[in-house]
């Protein structure tokens, strides 16, 4: 590690470490300094900065952003907590880490270079035969940052990660959240009601392992992860900030408080879905029968048409089976489309 990198006054001056990612897009050189609260701050690489309290901590939190360039909400939530906390603005309680995942990516304003890099964790950036590349490599890296991370909280505490997102298309539920598959272990109440805080009442229950950024958290590390998506892709300066507040409050109150309260749980306020199935492209002649401007949560009647793979039509098996990213255009063998049924609130635990 450069003991004193050139960029660190700059960065302790303005706090933008997302301009400092956005011109050092695949490798930053790491550096440290120490706020005048006490506060340690660590630079792991581009996009990858780390902040340690001096007071004992019981949480350990990890906010994402930026795993797809485009999605640009995120980043600015991010990029304004950030600036608060260098600034001495926002004291902490607790450790946090802000990952920046695909900072080339802002740069081009696209969802990623070459790569998916949301398809490539929990191992799948490294594959016997397939070459590698820099999304490929940043997945590594950002898994071992977060494992470092997580490794060296305070014994006890507890873990989460929030990988915020906002989606392709519109939304019938402009919020939501994925809650990764679990292995068998409960789910848990108490995280329903932090994502309630965030304005996030719908939430899609995975029935199987994935391999994004949340479910590596949550499967590897055991931490209370999920992807959170904040509403509809739009670019930098078109986003309406006030309808993230509530969002940005409860992010700053998770690592700012020693303790953080949410209201009693009441089941009529979510909307639960469970993942029916997944719809993968596997041929060139990939369509949907539905417009480019068809709303995520859309439902259809079973026996409507849902996708073409091919000579293969694929139709809705049961009644009011509703899609979810939906993407005609990613790469064969992905996931081109999610669809979800509504599920009993009730089957999840009360911890």
């Amino acid at each position: 590690m450069s003991a004193n990198p050139s960029y660190l006054n700059e960065l302790k001056h303005t706090g933008d470490f997302l301009t400092l990612s956005c011109n050092n897009e695949w490798h930053l050189d790491a550096g440290e300094f120490v706020l005048d609260n006490g506060t340690r701050v660590n630079i792991h690489d581009t996009g990858v900065i780390e902040f340690q309290p001096a007071v004992t901590t019981s949480k350990d939190v990890v906010y994402s952003s930026a795993v797809h360039g485009n999605e640009t909400a995120p980043i600015e939530i991010c990029d304004a907590l950030i600036k608060q906390i260098i600034k001495g603005e926002l004291i902490l309680k607790q450790r946090a880490l802000f990952i920046y995942g695909n900072p080339q990516s802002i740069n081009i304003g696209l969802r990623f270079v070459e790569e998916n890099l949301n398809r490539l964790f929990n191992g799948h950036h490294t594959v016997e035969g397939v070459p590698m590349n820099n999304e490929r490599t940043r997945a590594a890296k950002l898994e071992q940052y977060v494992s470092d991370f997580y490794t060296r909280g305070e014994q006890g505490s507890s873990r989460c990660h929030y990988d915020l997102h906002t989606a392709i298309r519109g939304s019938k539920n402009e919020k939501f959240a994925v809650y990764p598959f679990l292995h068998g272990k409960p789910w848990k109440k108490s995280q329903l009601q932090f994502l309630l805080s965030c304005g996030v009442n719908t939430v899609l229950m995975m029935k199987s392992p994935a391999t994004t950024f949340s479910y590596y958290s949550s499967f590897v590390h055991g931490a209370d992860s999920f992807t959170v998506e904040l509403g509809q892709v739009k670019p930098f300066g078109q986003n309406d900030m006030t309808r993230f507040e509530k969002t940005k409050q409860t992010l700053t109150a998770l690592i700012s408080q020693n303790e953080v309260k949410y209201p009693g749980f009441n089941a009529s306020e979510f909307e639960l879905f469970a993942v029916h199935r997944t719809i993968n492209r596997t041929q060139d002649d990939f369509s949907f029968p539905f417009s480019d401007d068809a709303e995520n949560f859309t439902g259809f009647a079973k026996g409507e048409l849902l996708a073409t793979d091919g000579d293969t039509a694929i139709y809705a098996d049961v009644e009011g089976e509703a899609i979810i990213f939906p993407n005609a255009s990613v790469a064969l063998g992905q996931r081109a489309l999610l669809t979800v049924i509504p599920m009993n609130i009730e089957a999840i635990s009360s911890n």
